[in-house]
């Protein structure tokens, strides 16, 4: 029978802390289906939104009074550890295979990314790329894509292999682009990003969807950095929850009503998200796609999921209910109530398919983090970057590796993939020696051919050598003349330039120095005038000819065109 069950986490209120004990559950393992019942419990966690991981072997809880991630373990139902960082961890993602050994992604209140192999211990702490909180990360299913958004509205798309790369040669480069930053920024939003979802793809049109409080929810193609539609929203999405086959997303509103956003309201035929013509087309929803609560039942949704066969949502609430949605018919029922706001859900992939392959890896306890200082300058290696000697992976296998056997000659009728067949050799396998050999005899044989083929052409270049000379040095001082012309004509062209500005700044120069000695006339004239005037002297008819040509003379001091044309 199969069975499917969810994980959900509160938040314990600060106005709480008197009431509450630390034996108190805080994390909740609950039976989805067939049966609706709390399985399991976990102690001693205040959970905010986005800051709950699931792994087959662990869970990862960050707390909400401090910079800290607990860790519990799913096989001894305990807490396993406590983790304290150096920032306030404010949301978390997993990369790699979920059954074994991954990387937790974490999101800090400054900003910044960690990474943490927690089979290695290995850490990486990234610069500051977000100005303001990583409220949240969503890894692809590839694992080589990782997506954060943050409270300065952008959404950073990262290099998951680029970030825990070795090699520290162009991270030290000022020439070249530092590893340790994003490879695009989405930033389309006009508000603090709430929520990101990505596709169940591995192509390249995967695609991830961001939600906002500027009441906008928005598609994109996260590998090329397009955007693909933008949906305007009543309120803004609190969180989101994508359908497994990518034909709808489903959001939460304060108001505690889910809006159904689908992909393919308006086209059955073609997926409008990938229409060119629909990109810079804003729809709505339709208020018939909002599914509502009763109002005395009505509170704020923290977080969505989506079961396995995505006929159904499960919503968390502020007031600690737990919801499941039938899609079809858009009506609800209370599956739990965990008495403070559910915070984080996860439902679980579902249990008891036949001939479901055994998990070969077994972590029954993770390494506590160790920063790794190379990133910022201290004990860099310039010169072959390699895996330190410290790196230790810590696993279990639960089974005996079946290893075929083999030999130098023989062959083996196990189904192996060239690569596990190298990697399981004990040597050199014959495909690889064959395929070396091949390599140095065709090198070889190029190289004898390259030799041979230069020493027949050599008496041939001799009786050439002096005609290809000669060509070479015509062709050469061609070339120069060629040069030498372009210059001159080049510096013609500006002595001309310069002598006409010469030109003009001597005639501006004329015109100011004759207008400043009329001016210096025309006082002087009359000062004359008053002086007789005052003297009871006689005016000459003369001095008040004078006054009448300065006045026409000082017309000349904007005739500075006229001036250099008659020069």
């Amino acid at each position: 029978m199969l069975t499917e069950s969810f994980i959900a986490s509160v938040l314990i209120p600060e106005k709480a802390g008197s009431n509450v004990t630390s034996k108190d559950a805080s994390i909740y393992l609950h039976e989805y289906q067939p049966q609706s019942a709390l399985r399991s419990s976990f102690k001693k966690s205040s959970t905010p939104t986005n800051c709950l991981l699931i792994s087959d072997s662990h869970i990862f809880a960050a707390q909400a009074d401090k910079a800290v991630v607990h860790v519990y373990n799913r096989e001894r139902g305990n807490q396993e550890a406590i983790i304290p960082f150096s920032e306030k961890i404010c949301s978390l993602a997993l990369s790699g295979d979920r059954n074994g050994a991954g990387t937790l992604l974490l999101g800090t209140e400054g900003g910044r990314l960690i990474l943490w192999e927690f089979c290695t211990g290995r850490q990486i702490l990234t610069p500051q790329f977000h100005l303001q909180p990583a409220t949240c990360l969503a890894v692809d299913p590839t694992s080589n894509f990782l997506l954060s958004g943050s409270s300065d509205s952008n959404v950073h798309v990262w290099s998951i292999p680029t970030l825990l790369s070795f090699s520290t040669s162009s991270a030290n480069d000022p020439n070249q682009p530092s590893p340790y930053s994003p490879m695009r920024t989405l930033s389309n939003h006009r508000a603090a990003i709430t929520t990101i979802n990505i596709g169940q793809s591995s192509s390249s049109v995967n695609i991830a969807v961001s939600g906002a409080q500027d009441n906008t929810c928005i598609v994109w193609n996260y590998r090329s950095g397009n955007l693909l539609h933008t949906f305007l929203l009543p309120s803004s999405p609190l969180c989101l929850a994508l359908d497994p086959a990518e034909r709808a997303v489903y959001a939460g509103y304060k108001d505690g009503s889910i809006q159904l956003i689908d992909f393919f309201k308006h086209s059955q035929h073609t997926n409008p998200l990938h229409d060119p013509t629909l990109h810079s087309t804003p729809t709505q929803p339709s208020p018939s796609d909002r599914w509502l609560l009763a109002p005395e039942v009505s509170s704020a949704i923290l977080c969505l999921d989506i079961s396995y066969d995505g006929t159904h949502v499960v919503s968390g609430h502020q007031n600690g209910k737990v919801y499941t949605w039938n899609v079809a018919k858009g009506t609800y029922k209370q599956l739990a109530d965990f008495a403070f706001p559910v915070t984080n859900l996860h439902m679980l992939p579902p249990t008891g398919f036949p001939n479901t392959p055994k998990v070969s890896l077994r972590i029954h306890n993770v390494v506590k983090p160790r920063y790794e200082s190379s990133l910022y300058g201290s004990n860099i290696r310039s010169i072959g970057d390699v895996v330190p000697d410290n790196y230790t992976f810590t696993a279990q296998f639960t089974s005996t590796l079946s290893l075929p056997e083999y030999s130098s000659t023989g062959t083996s009728d196990a189904l192996m993939s060239e690569f596990e067949a190298a990697l399981a050799h004990p040597s050199f396998g014959l495909s690889l020696l064959e395929e070396g050999i091949a390599e140095l005899a065709n090198l070889s044989s190029t190289r004898t051919t390259i030799l041979s083929t230069s020493s027949l052409d050599s008496n041939a270049e001799g009786e050439d050598s002096e005609l290809a000379k000669l060509h070479l040095e015509i062709h050469n001082l061609r070339a120069e003349a060629n040069h030498a012309r372009a210059m001159q004509t080049s510096s013609q062209d500006k002595v001309l330039e310069l002598e006409d500005v010469l030109s003009r700044k001597r005639v501006e120069e004329t015109v100011k120095k004759m207008a400043k000695k009329r001016r210096r006339l025309r006082r002087m004239k009359a000062d004359e005038i008053k002086r007789k005037i005052f003297m009871g002297e006689e005016v000459g008819s003369g001095d008040e000819g004078m006054n009448e040509e300065d006045d026409e003379g000082e017309g000349l001091s904007s005739s500075s065109d006229e001036l250099m044309q008659s020069d």
